[in-house]
């Protein structure tokens, strides 16, 4: 599909969605309710297109399934937000890029932001929008990287990687125009997975973590992969084959640096946000992982978006059920960042 393909195609969505209700609900079928819970009408619509149009998500090799995930972002992720500059950056053997809203001060607290896709696929350019609009409505400087992929770069390579991105904006806080003071990780999927355990053993207080549907164990299978396994965009059989991808043979699965739930105190981690989907092979993992974090006195707020799909984060430009979605993880951010800043000068006059 070229580019041109995909902004007709793109354009299509937008315009499927802008049709009336019952139009819509006529494309999209009959409502879907499962484990006591709806999907919501624009989540079973964007399903629908997409199977529609031929552009599922599919499981092939690594380069076809990165392709994949290339054109679909570009399908839903909407035109390129306005009021956000980026840079792009070298960091270490892999490329990064700073997001800066207009008229952001040097100073500012920092997001890094570590892109999902199961460790093989996603990219800067996929999780473009999706920085910049987290740059843009939470007033911050968002740093994100290209992290080593699987099957080329298999575990821990993703780990270490993430791990040197906060290295990094430490170092060259000055350079990046941020306060190393406050500096929050978040993610999605895989990335949020990245993030998880980049908190754990980072050698820094950090001001927040910011998680969208992150995988934190490896080692089991819960209830909801077998509910949500097939039809709602993240399979059961890409779950596998990612895990593969990044475990060969399924070694090191209960490995912290992978399943972060399986460490023995997480005691240290910053105050979290966890945003599950209802919907979500990956949902029962996050919010087991929101119970392990309070019982380990870590204060955190989880938040299920019971009507949504695996994926959520990445749909800004259709519907609007899924940015609304994104914009109450902003709201949880600036809050963390605001309660950081008051601990901090707190500590400060002490």
């Amino acid at each position: 599909m070229s580019n041109f393909q995909a902004a007709v195609m793109a354009g299509a969505l937008r315009f499927a969605f802008g049709l009336p209700g019952p139009v819509r609900r006529l494309i999209a079928g009959a409502p879907i309710r499962l484990d006591g819970q709806d999907l919501h009408p624009e989540a079973q619509l964007l399903l629908r297109l997409q199977q529609l149009t031929g552009t599922e998500w599919r499981t092939r090799t690594a380069s076809e399934s990165r392709l994949d995930l290339e054109l679909s972002s570009k399908l839903v992720s909407g035109p390129k937000i306005t009021g956000v500059g980026s840079r792009d950056l070298t960091i270490g053997e892999f490329a990064g890029r700073i997001y800066t809203p207009r008229l952001l001060a040097p100073g500012s607290p920092l997001l890094i932001f570590y892109h999902g896709g199961g460790w093989v696929t996603g990219s800067l350019e996929s999780h473009d929008n999706l920085c910049r609009f987290l740059a843009r409505e939470a007033g911050i400087r968002v740093l994100a990287a290209d992290y080593r992929l699987a099957p080329e770069a298999p575990f821990p390579a993703a780990a270490d990687d993430a791990a040197e991105v906060l290295r990094y904006a430490v170092a060259k806080a000055d350079d990046l125009g941020i306060d190393p003071r406050r500096i929050a990780l978040g993610g999605d999927s895989a990335g949020g997975n990245l993030a998880a355990v980049t908190a754990h053993g980072a050698e820094i207080d950090l001001s927040f973590l910011l998680l969208f549907y992150p995988g934190v164990d490896a080692s089991v299978r819960r209830r909801s992969r077998e509910i949500f396994g097939n039809g709602f965009f993240l399979t059961d059989e890409k779950m596998d084959w990612f895990l593969d991808q990044y475990t060969p043979g399924g070694k090191d699965r209960h490995d912290p640096r992978l399943s972060i739930m399986l460490a023995e105190d997480l005691s240290n981690l910053p105050p979290t946000y966890i945003a599950t989907a209802g919907y979500d092979p990956l949902r029962d993992e996050g919010e087991a992982f929101a119970e392990r974090l309070a019982a380990d006195g870590v204060p955190v707020v989880l938040r299920r978006h019971e009507g949504l799909f695996h994926g959520f984060a990445n749909v800004l430009g259709v519907g609007g059920i899924f940015r609304e979605a994104v914009s109450e993880a902003v709201g949880a951010l600036r809050t963390g960042f605001a309660l950081a800043n008051s601990a901090q000068e707190v500590e400060e006059t002490a």
